[in-house]
């Protein structure tokens, strides 16, 4: 397989970065929907599960008419019932309490007809049917945390169309609301895939393939108003020889550094960064694949 970052049996870590302008990229429902910071540095914070939802929405765009890349955890469907729909491909022979051997024979199924539990993993253990147990996942992710310190910035904004009728009868023609954004923020986050729990899921180099194409594209596909302009600038791939690796996660991913090119002006674009990669004596059968690179 000449793109090793589409081999299944083998360990894969990866940095991705990705930049917001005048934007929202992760509010905060328990302050207001502003951006997550950290308050210690007052660096952004994005989710893992922000990351997973996009990536889920975009191989659902990318997959959706493939019947082995159907989403589990999607807007508008119960979980429970998804679960009991593996037991009604698989029903027990006896009762309705499935035995062991059955929860792993709809585990399975689920595995196999769901892309985001073979790869992410997901918890199984509800639904009428006692439930499929659980999945570990081969792919997990890092909180993205910006760079530098952002300033999250509350605009008040007005509309011309009231909530209320009563509103309008007093005779009032506008309201009054808020608007959370950061100016600019370049965010970093980590991924890490193990071979061997793939194997466990079933993960394919089609499943790896669509991966790494739905997180390329996934910005460009989940435009919103409040979330301003998000823009994948860099998704590099360390592949190990093997399928447990040749190299601590950290020895690797710290060969990737940003850096901001000018500390007394407010970074605005990415190229108000220098990005560095230090492929100098990777270690023994470790490759790096620069998926994008917007750094000339």
């Amino acid at each position: 397989m000449s793109a090793v970052h589409l081999d299944p049996t083998r360990r894969h870590d990866a940095v991705l970065l990705f930049d917001v302008s005048d934007g929202n990229p992760n509010g905060d429902p328990d302050a207001g929907n502003q951006p997550r910071t950290d308050d210690e540095s007052g660096q952004g914070l994005v989710t893992d599960v922000a990351i997973k939802r996009k990536i889920r929405d975009t191989v659902s765009l990318l997959r959706g008419d493939d019947p082995r890349y159907g989403i589990f955890v999607e807007a508008g469907h119960a979980l429970n019932t998804r679960i009991d729909g593996a037991f009604a491909a698989n029903p027990p022979k006896i009762s309705n309490k499935p035995t062991p051997a059955e929860s792993a024979a709809a585990q399975q199924w689920l595995c196999q007809h769901y892309f985001d539990i073979r790869m992410f993993g997901a918890v199984l253990s509800t639904g009428k049917s006692g439930g499929a147990g659980q999945v570990r996942g081969p792919l997990q992710l890092t909180f993205a945390r910006s760079i530098d310190a952002i300033l999250p910035t509350d605009h008040t904004i007005t509309r011309v169309t009231q909530t209320r009728q009563d509103d309008i009868d007093k005779g009032e023609r506008t309201e009054i609301g808020s608007k959370w954004t950061v100016p600019y923020g370049l965010y970093r986050a980590h991924l890490f895939y193990s071979a061997p729990r793939a194997a466990k899921t079933g993960v394919t180099s089609d499943d790896l393939a669509a991966l790494w194409q739905a997180v390329t594209v996934m910005f460009d596909h989940d435009r919103a108003a409040s979330r301003g302009e998000m823009k994948l600038c860099g998704l590099y791939v360390f592949t190990h020889p093997d399928a447990f690796g040749a190299a601590p996660s950290a020895a690797l991913t710290q060969r990737i550094t940003v850096k901001r090119t000018n500390d007394d002006k407010a970074a605005r674009t990415h190229t108000d960064y220098t990005r560095s990669i230090d492929e100098s004596r990777l270690p023994g059968g470790i490759e790096l694949t620069k998926l994008v690179d917007l750094w000339p």
